[in-house]
């Protein structure tokens, strides 16, 4: 089989930035992992973003970018084109070498119960610009049959795990905005969301401090988690569901879970908490209890999210990606290079066991120069 190097671009619901990876592969399996970048948003980027997922809430038509999304779709286009510009430059790649760039987007909206998911950003013209093939829209065909759409990068972290010396079943658990999980033991992966990850702490934080985040976790460390709040928000019945299922990072806004008026320290430990039992409340749901929990994503530089995992999945183990050698980072830039070569060759993204497809299903679209 041919291998083909690519460049995979993520810029999650967490609106930090925009990631970025260089990834050797045939399609199957991973034969090498290139340098990784990172490109903050400014404050101003991160505002206009937060205004574009409010102003997505509303879309009916994916194909829309009406008021402030159109200048999001173009803000979007601009700096992961700049950053593919920038990666090549820095890392003194010659760009005849890339197969091809995969392009997430920034999902604005995802509500596959409506068949709607929609990640702006426009990988034709990406591709006009950069004079390289772009792999983009990669959820679309999923929800149109009728799948969640999400996760998209269980397929991944089926080729990185599967020969880690790790005991099995392992489980991946990425947390950005939204945490998802995919549970690898030797078959197919079984993946789903499995409730808030990030987002519910940074807004949080934003809101009564102005921080962007919870730096390392350590000020949810001080606090004390309300249980009994956490136990309501879990009644919410998309914690009851089984694999596939996904979430939309707006899915449990404040207004939606009734947030009381928390000191600073004892809310973060509180939402913090809510997304370590969110991600336990899935276990029972799993094919078999994993053995071991390899955390990916900005939740994986939270120690006190850390620290919860640890005592809550217990007795497995919970390590970061970094420390199994791998990149908490940039994994779904990573992953997003490893899908643009897939859809490139027409290979399956999602699966019935990762998002609820009815078959294996290929899907994104390739953009020409």
């Amino acid at each position: 089989m041919t291998s083909i190097k690519a460049i995979g671009l993520m810029s999650g619901t967490s609106l930090d930035g925009v990631d970025v990876a260089l990834v050797e592969t045939d399609g199957d399996r991973i034969l090498a992992l290139g340098p990784t970048g990172y490109r903050a948003y400014t404050d101003d980027e991160r505002a206009l973003l937060r205004e574009a997922l409010a102003a997505g809430a509303s879309l009916t038509d994916r194909m829309s970018r009406p008021g402030i999304l159109a200048q999001a779709d173009q803000f979007v286009t601009d700096v992961h084109t700049q950053v593919v510009e920038q990666f090549l430059a820095e890392e003194n790649i010659d760009k005849g070498e890339i197969g091809i760039i995969g392009f997430h987007g920034q999902t604005v909206i995802h509500k596959p119960e409506l068949r709607l998911t929609v990640q702006i950003g426009d990988g034709a013209a990406m591709a006009r610009r950069l004079g390289v093939l772009v792999a983009y829209d990669f959820r679309a065909a999923d929800v149109a049959a009728g799948g969640q759409g999400a996760p998209v990068v269980p397929v991944f972290h089926q080729a990185m795990a599967r020969d880690l010396a790790h005991p099995h079943p392992i489980a991946v658990l990425n947390i950005g905005g939204v945490a998802n999980l995919t549970y690898v033991d030797g078959g197919a992966p079984v993946a789903c969301d499995t409730g808030p990850g990030n987002a519910l702490i940074d807004d949080f934080m934003r809101a009564r401090t102005g921080a962007p985040y919870d730096n390392y976790g350590d000020v949810a460390a001080t606090g004390a988690p309300d249980e009994s709040f956490i136990e309501r928000v879990l009644e919410n019945p998309f914690f009851g569901l089984k694999p596939p299922k996904s979430l939309d990072r707006n899915a449990f806004a404040f207004a939606n879970i009734g947030l009381p008026h928390f000191s600073v320290p004892d809310g973060a430990a509180t939402l913090s908490a809510l997304t370590v039992q969110a991600v336990a409340r899935i276990v029972p749901h799993l094919p078999a209890v994993p053995r071991a929990w390899i955390v990916a994503g900005g939740g994986a530089r939270n120690r006190t999210l850390m620290k919860m995992l640890t005592q809550t999945l217990s007795p497995a183990t919970v390590e970061t990606a970094d420390a199994v050698g791998w990149s908490a980072d940039a994994l779904e830039a990573q992953a997003f290079a490893f899908l643009a070569v897939r859809t490139l060759m027409g290979k399956p993204l999602t699966f019935p066991a990762t998002s609820g497809a009815p078959r294996p299903l290929a899907g994104g679209i390739v953009a020409r120069p």
